[in-house]
């Protein structure tokens, strides 16, 4: 077995640093054959994309349907600049990251780059700095919350939403309009997907209540959602108001894990005209589906103290 002289060093070590990457240099045609295949399925992916998927990206994620509430407005814009503001921070963390790896990189063998233990003047910076931008997320989440929270005393609709295991019931206020009051309804089961019916550009009051366990109502085109919480009666409950912007179909879901078939508790969306609304609600009527007071809940429900003294199931078996 021969010895490597000394003329062979500079050769070994051309192999170790360039001989694996010629290795995996392909030749200028075959490059072009793989640039273009992966434009072809870079452009069959994005082809493949539906119209709700280029509008969530457009709505930096948020459902392609939103707002659809004059309340959303504000949530969307807080997530759309709260996205842009973190988007900038990271770009300029990025560039200064690439920027030191590569002006103070080690330019020679010999050459050993300054070793900084600390600067204290940057750490101050890049403690403060984050503390600011904080505050200014916070200022600005409490300003969309109080706008999103603003009640109208005499809102033009009602509608008492009752959450149980595992479906939905919806109370709509007919004639004085009173809470409390007679109502038309539309119950939903485990295996029956209601629909919740609105009027377009009016102010509807949604009062939430639960017969078993806490639910969350979510409309997810209107980027609002609120715990349904069991026990809580009268003015006491969660309520929020919203003002919906167009007609148009949207999806609504329990946000909140509240048991084996949670993820049956799903609804639909609908916002139509006032005139097809109130032809709705006649509708329900005609059906039988007129109580004197709002039902508690639909036919799996079991009433909870807070509710009814009774523990009869109600709602949904009238």
């Amino acid at each position: 077995m021969g010895v490597l002289g000394s003329d062979s060093v500079p050769t070994i070590r051309l192999v170790l640093e360039r001989g694996l990457f010629v290795g995996l240099q392909l030749p200028k045609g075959a490059r072009r054959v793989a640039l273009a295949v992966m434009l072809g399925m870079s452009l069959l992916v994005l082809g493949a994309c539906t119209q709700d998927d280029k509008d969530q990206v457009s709505n930096f994620a948020m459902p392609g349907n939103s707002p659809g509430t004059e309340q959303g407005a504000y949530i969307a814009d807080l997530w759309k600049y709260a996205w842009i503001a973190a988007l900038i921070v990271g770009a300029i963390v990025w560039g200064l990251i690439f920027f030191i790896s590569w002006y103070y990189r080690r330019r020679s063998d010999d050459d050993i780059p300054v070793q900084t233990r600390y600067n204290l003047p940057l750490e101050i910076f890049y403690t403060i700095a984050p503390i600011f931008m904080v505050i200014v997320f916070f200022y600005w989440t409490v300003i969309t919350q109080d706008k999103i929270l603003e009640d109208d005393p005499n809102p033009d609709q009602t509608i008492e939403v009752v959450g149980q295991q595992w479906s939905w019931t919806f109370n709509h206020s007919y004639g004085d309009g009173d809470p409390g009051g007679p109502v038309v309804y539309t119950a939903g089961t485990a295996s029956q997907i209601p629909t919740l019916v609105l009027p377009v550009g009016e102010t509807i009051e949604f009062k939430l209540s639960s017969p078993d366990v806490i639910h969350s109502f979510w409309i997810t085109g209107f980027l609002m959602k609120m715990d349904v919480i069991p026990g809580q009666t009268g003015e006491d409950r969660n309520s929020f108001q919203v003002n919906p912007l167009e007609e148009g179909t949207f999806r609504g879901k329990c946000a909140e894990l509240c048991g084996v078939y949670h993820s049956r508790m799903l609804f639909d969306v609908e916002v139509v005209s006032q005139s097809e609304y109130d032809q709705y609600l006649e509708d329900l009527k005609a059906k039988g589906n007129y109580a004197s007071e709002p039902l508690l809940g639909g036919a799996d429900a079991s009433t909870q103290a807070g509710l009814e003294e009774s523990n009869e199931p109600e709602g949904g078996q009238e």
